[in-house]
C-alpha cells in the first residue's frame, strides 16, 4: 500500500515538474518580444552634413545609441561635421540600434611639401592634386629657365622641400619667363659679401648661380666675400681702354667666394662704350 501512494505522489511530481518547465518554455518566448523589443522598428534620421552636437541629440531622440567610428578630412565640408553614417538614411532597424558616424576633421592633416622647383607649371599642378594641395597665384621674372618653377611659396614666405603643410592648402609659384630684352651693365660684385651680391643681383632680376668656393673652410657662404666673378664688369678691348659688359635680367653670374675680402684695384681705368672711338 506504502510503495502505491509512493508511486503515486512520485508520478504526480514528475507530471508538476513537465508542467512548469513547459509554462516556463511558454511564457519566455511570450515575453522574448518585450525583452528585445520585437515589433518595436524606427526608420534612421539622415544625420549627414549635420554637426556632431546636432546628430548626437536627433538619432538620442529616436531611441538610437550613437558611436563615432572614424573621422577624415574634407576640406570641402564644415568641420566636425557628419560626412557618412551607418546604418544608411531612411534604413529601418530595432530601437536601441547603434549608429556609426564618420565625422570630418577639426585640424586638417599636414603632408610633406615635396620640390617643385625646375618642373613646369602643368607638372607640379598635378603634383599637388595628388597631394590634396591646390594651385595658387603664379607671377613671373625674367630667367633662362623659361616657364619652370623658380620659387614655391606658402603663406608669403618659401617653403622648403620636406616642410610640413596642411593639405588644402595653397602653393603660389614663382616661374621663369625667359631672358629680357634689354641690356645693362654687369655690376661690380667683387669684394661684396655673398648675401649682399645675391640681394643686389635680385633686385635687378639677375640669377645667382652656384657659389664656388676657394676656401674649403668657408661654413656661412652669405659672409663670405666675392673675389671673381663671371662675367666681369669689364672687358679690356686695349691697353688702358676698356669697355663695360652687359647682361641681360634672367641670365646667370657666377660668383667665386673667399673668406678674406679682396683687395680691389683702385687704379682709375678709362672705359669706352661700343660708340665711342679709342
Amino acid at each position: 500500500m506504502f510503495k502505491f501512494i509512493t508511486h503515486k505522489n512520485l508520478l504526480i511530481n514528475v507530471l508538476i515538474g513537465i508542467f512548469l518547465s513547459l509554462l516556463l518554455v511558454v511564457l519566455f518566448f511570450l515575453g522574448l518580444g518585450w525583452i528585445t523589443g520585437h515589433g518595436e522598428y524606427e526608420k534612421v534620421p539622415a544625420v549627414t552634413g549635420k554637426s556632431i552636437e546636432t546628430a548626437r541629440a536627433l538619432l538620442k531622440a529616436r531611441g538610437f545609441n550613437v558611436e563615432v567610428a572614424d573621422s577624415v578630412y574634407d576640406l570641402a565640408q564644415p568641420k566636425l561635421s557628419i560626412l557618412k553614417q551607418s546604418p544608411e538614411p531612411e534604413a529601418t532597424v530595432k530601437k536601441g540600434r547603434t549608429v556609426y558616424l564618420t565625422i570630418n576633421r577639426q585640424v586638417a592633416p599636414t603632408v610633406i611639401m615635396p620640390n617643385l622647383v625646375g618642373l613646369s607649371l602643368r607638372s607640379a599642378e598635378l603634383y599637388l592634386q595628388g597631394m590634396g594641395l591646390k594651385m595658387g597665384d603664379t607671377t613671373s621674372k625674367p630667367d633662362i629657365a623659361r616657364n619652370s618653377i623658380l620659387n614655391q611659396i606658402y603663406n608669403g614666405s618659401d617653403i622648403k622641400p620636406g616642410s610640413p603643410v596642411p593639405i588644402g592648402s595653397k602653393i603660389n609659384f614663382v616661374v621663369g619667363r625667359g631672358i629680357g630684352e634689354q641690356e645693362i651693365d654687369v655690376p661690380d660684385l667683387v669684394g661684396l659679401t655673398y648675401a649682399d651680391a645675391q640681394s643686389l643681383l635680385g633686385s635687378m632680376n639677375i640669377t645667382v648661380g652656384l657659389p664656388i668656393l676657394l676656401d674649403a673652410s668657408i661654413k656661412d657662404t652669405a659672409k663670405a666675400f666675392i673675389s671673381k666673378q663671371e662675367p666681369p664688369v669689364y672687358t679690356e678691348i686695349a691697353p688702358g681702354q676698356k669697355v663695360n659688359n652687359k647682361i641681360r635680367q634672367g641670365q646667370v653670374v657666377d660668383l667665386w667666394l673667399t673668406l678674406i675680402a679682396p683687395v680691389k684695384d683702385s687704379t682709375a681705368t678709362k672705359q669706352i662704350d661700343n660708340t665711342t672711338t679709342p
